[in-house]
C-alpha cells in the first residue's frame, strides 16, 4: 500500500504541474509607449500591463533569444510597469505580455536596432477596415525624407515625406513591412497584424485558433489520464511482486500447516481454527482372511497426546484392497 500511495502522490503532483498550463486565459496586449514595434538603441521603452481585464499587480515577462525573464531585477518588485530607460539590441528586443496568477496577456514584439532608420508600424493588432500610417524614420534626418516601402519583400511604392496610409486594411493586408531611404540604409522587418471584424479582441496571429487549442487541450486532458492509468497499473504490479516475494519462499514440508477448512473427527463438532498436531496412522486388514498389508492411503488424525479430547484408543485404521 506504502508503494501504490507513493506512486499516486508522484503522479498527482506532475498532474498539478500541468493543470496550470490548461488554465491559461488570453487577455488584451500591453501597452507600449512609445507605440510602435521598432525602437532605436538607446531610447527608453515603457511596456505596461495595468488595466488589463481591470486588474492591477500584473508582472511584465519577456523572452529574449529563448531566454525567459520578467522585466525587473526581482521578482518582489515585479509588478507594475516594466520601464526600459536604455535600450539595448540584444537584451530589449524580444517578446513581451502580461501575467497575473493564471492569466496571461498576448505577446507584443519589440525590436530595438542599432541602425539608424526604423519603421513605425503599429504595435497591436489593426481592426480590419482602418486606416494604418506608415512611417520611415531616420535617426539623424527627420526631415525630407524620401523613403520606399515594402511588403514581404515587394516593394509597395515611394513616398517624398516618409510616410505611407494604407485605406481600409484587410486580412491581404497582413504581413512583414519594412522601409528603406536613400543614404541613411533600411529598416528591419515588422509584422503588421490585421483582426477581423468578427474576431475577439484578444485574437491576434500569435494565438491558434479556438478549435486547436480545445484540441489540444482535450489531448492534453487524454494523456495526462492515460499517465494516471499507466502509474497505477505499474504500481500495482509492482507491489504485487514486492508482495510475493516476501511471501512465496519455499516451506519444508514439516512447516506445512493442516488446512483450516472444517473437520469432523468421530462425529465430534468441526473444528474451526487449524491446529498443530501430530498424527499416527494404524493400519490393519479389512477382513481377517485377507493376507497381508499393501499400501494404505490413510486419514492423519491427532494422538492423544496432541489433543485432550481423544483418548489412547481412538485410532483410525484404513482398508486395503
Amino acid at each position: 500500500m506504502e508503494v501504490t500511495a507513493l506512486c499516486i502522490r508522484l503522479l498527482m503532483n506532475v498532474l498539478l504541474l500541468l493543470v496550470p498550463q490548461l488554465h491559461l486565459t488570453y487577455s488584451d496586449f500591453p501597452q507600449v509607449v512609445p507605440n510602435r514595434q521598432q525602437h532605436f538603441q538607446y531610447a527608453p521603452i515603457t511596456v505596461s500591463c495595468e488595466g488589463l481585464d481591470g486588474l492591477t499587480g500584473w508582472r511584465v515577462m519577456r523572452k529574449v533569444k529563448g531566454d525567459i525573464r520578467i522585466c525587473a531585477s526581482t521578482w518582489e518588485k515585479s509588478t507594475g510597469p516594466c520601464e526600459i530607460k536604455t535600450a539595448y539590441p540584444d537584451f530589449d528586443s524580444g517578446e513581451y505580455w502580461c501575467v497575473i496568477g493564471a492569466k496571461r496577456s498576448n505577446t507584443v514584439n519589440i525590436t530595438v536596432t542599432a541602425g539608424s532608420v526604423i519603421l513605425e508600424s503599429p504595435v497591436l493588432p489593426v481592426m480590419e477596415g482602418e486606416n494604418v500610417t506608415l512611417r520611415c524614420r531616420d535617426k539623424i534626418n527627420s526631415s525630407n525624407l524620401t523613403a520606399d516601402f515594402y511588403e514581404d519583400d515587394f516593394i509597395m511604392g515611394s513616398s517624398s515625406t516618409g510616410e505611407m496610409t494604407i485605406q481600409h486594411v484587410s486580412k491581404s493586408d497582413e504581413g512583414f513591412y519594412k522601409c528603406s531611404i536613400s543614404g541613411a540604409g533600411g529598416s528591419s522587418e515588422s509584422w503588421l497584424a490585421i483582426r477581423e471584424a468578427h474576431e475577439e479582441p484578444h485574437s491576434s496571429h500569435h494565438d491558434p485558433p479556438h478549435l486547436i487549442l480545445l484540441l489540444c487541450i482535450s489531448i492534453t486532458v487524454v494523456l495526462v489520464a492515460l499517465l494516471l492509468l499507466v502509474g497505477l497499473l505499474r504500481c500495482r504490479k509492482r507491489q504485487t511482486i514486492i508482495t510475493g516475494s516476501e511471501t512465496g519462499s519455499p516451506t519444508s514440508p514439516s512447516s506445512v500447516q493442516p488446512s483450516s477448512s472444517p473437520q469432523t473427527v468421530f462425529g465430534q463438532a468441526s473444528v474451526a481454527e487449524p491446529i498443530q498436531a501430530t498424527y499416527a496412522v494404524i493400519t490393519k486388514p479389512r477382513r481377517e482372511k485377507d493376507p497381508g498389508l499393501s499400501s494404505c492411503s490413510a486419514t492423519r488424525v491427532p494422538t492423544a497426546s496432541t489433543d485432550p479430547l481423544l483418548r489412547e484408543e481412538d485410532h483410525l485404521y484404513c482398508a486395503i484392497d
